[in-house]
């Protein structure tokens, strides 16, 4: 479900392409739920105000066909509602039946979506102090705040009243049996859905001898190497090994080649589900390489990938991961909130290899030399986060290797892919 506000922030803006890498023949599905329901905190939104047809032309661009449920009759919406989930999932059913039909020839479909207009602050007080609230951006604030108001204190009563209590529960206060006994049991409750707990399907990776591909240094300065290169061949191989439980991805905005980590390539292409031209190289229906020019949907991307239990790599310039801060922040609450939790499973670390660094951007100069994210990872406890800094090939090797099998952190690695001297085995 989102909200219309939150639609027309740049990061879900681009989230709405995810669909254009999905492989209806292999991967699951998200059916998105625009909420548009007309205000902000305290303004209007875009998509509320534009036309049903410019509406409706802007979503099919993003790939989607819409489905629109409007209306403020709760009865009538509900059950308009229950209907047009019942056509959607049938049509998600439909194109995941004929890609899986012909796996290696499956074309990019046009996947559904629900559009739900309804009043912004519905069922909720039409009118508070004499200025309306139900269908008015008042509604995203608290309509009824003053307890000292006797006024506000019946309006309150009359509004949770609304949804009849009496006939959910009994006079004691307790949920009817007829009414729980509704609900799932054991494992076809929401919260016992492995995916939930992701750290419940992790398989660790396979993973190659990191010392097989150390280079070795003769003397002191008698071996040139770009660290990110050597390490891609690392890479590749961990690639290779897990091709068979498909659990490993390497993520970034359009920069795998430029951090010298191509050779992955040669175990698998980047996701691509668009047409193809002679001109393209590298692009697979079925890549594990994701790259798409945006650090938040690659955040989010392998974020959803390590909560379900995966594993994976996220490569990017240190001048432009700053995009992501709110974000990493974000993951970095949940690692610190679920380390207390017995029940809840470790998950593998999120970890960034970052490239392009301040001491040695020998091309793009100024503008990409931002050291700051360094700053804004060491400000979470050591609990949650670790910092490396290999100077050269083989420590990188090193370090990439501890990090792709650890558990429950945010690995922050910051390495040279510029020629360097390694200076030990």
């Amino acid at each position: 479900m989102i909200g219309d506000g939150e639609a027309e922030t740049g990061a879900l803006a681009a989230s709405w392409h995810s669909n254009k890498f999905l492989n209806p023949a292999r991967d699951g599905a998200v059916l998105p739920i625009l909420h548009l329901n007309g205000f902000k905190i305290a303004n209007p939104t875009v998509l509320a105000r534009i036309s049903h047809q410019e509406l409706t032309d802007l979503i099919r661009g993003y790939g989607y066909e819409p489905y629109f449920v409007e209306g403020d009759v709760p009865d009538v919406v509900h059950q308009c509602l229950a209907g047009t989930l019942d056509k959607v999932l049938m049509e998600i059913h439909k194109i995941q039946s004929v890609g899986r039909s012909s796996p290696n020839t499956v074309e990019r479909p046009c996947w559904p979506m629900v559009v739900f207009r309804t009043p912004k602050g519905w069922t909720g007080p039409k009118f508070v102090d004499g200025k309306p609230v139900e269908g008015t951006w008042r509604a995203h604030q608290v309509p009824l705040a003053d307890f000292n108001n006797l006024e506000h204190i019946r309006q309150l009563e009359d509004w949770m009243n609304s949804y009849r209590p009496h006939e959910l529960f009994d006079e004691n206060g307790r949920f009817r049996d007829e009414f729980a006994a509704l609900a799932p049991t054991g494992h076809h409750r929401m919260g016992m859905n492995p995916h939930a707990n992701g750290g419940e399907l992790l398989t660790p990776l396979a993973m190659p001898n990191f010392h097989d591909y150390a280079l070795r240094v003769s003397a002191p300065g008698s071996v040139e190497a770009e660290s990110t290169r050597v390490l891609g061949m690392f890479l590749r191989d961990v690639m290779k090994l897990n091709l068979a439980n498909q659990n490993f991805r390497l993520f970034g905005p359009d920069e795998t080649a430029s951090n010298g980590l191509d050779a992955v390539y040669e175990a698998s292409g980047k996701a691509w589900m668009a047409r193809l031209e002679d001109v393209d190289v590298d692009l697979s229906i079925n890549g594990r390489v994701m790259e798409v020019l945006s650090e938040h949907l690659c955040q989010g991307w392998l974020e959803g990938y390590l909560l379900t239990g995966r594993h994976g790599l996220f490569s990017c310039y240190e001048a432009f991961i700053h995009v992501i801060d709110s974000m990493f922040n974000q993951h970095a609450k949940w690692l610190k909130t679920t380390n207390a939790i017995p029940w809840r499973k470790p998950i593998a670390s999120l970890n960034y290899l970052l490239t392009s660094h301040v001491w040695r951007q020998d091309h793009n100069g100024f503008s990409h030399q931002d050291p700051g994210f360094i700053d804004h990872v060491a400000s979470k406890k050591s609990d949650v986060v670790r910092i490396y800094l290999p100077p050269d090939a083989n420590c990188l090797l090193s370090v990439v290797d501890h990090c792709l099998r650890s558990r429950n952190y945010v690995n922050l690695i910051i390495a040279g892919k510029q020629p360097e001297w390694p200076v030990r085995l």
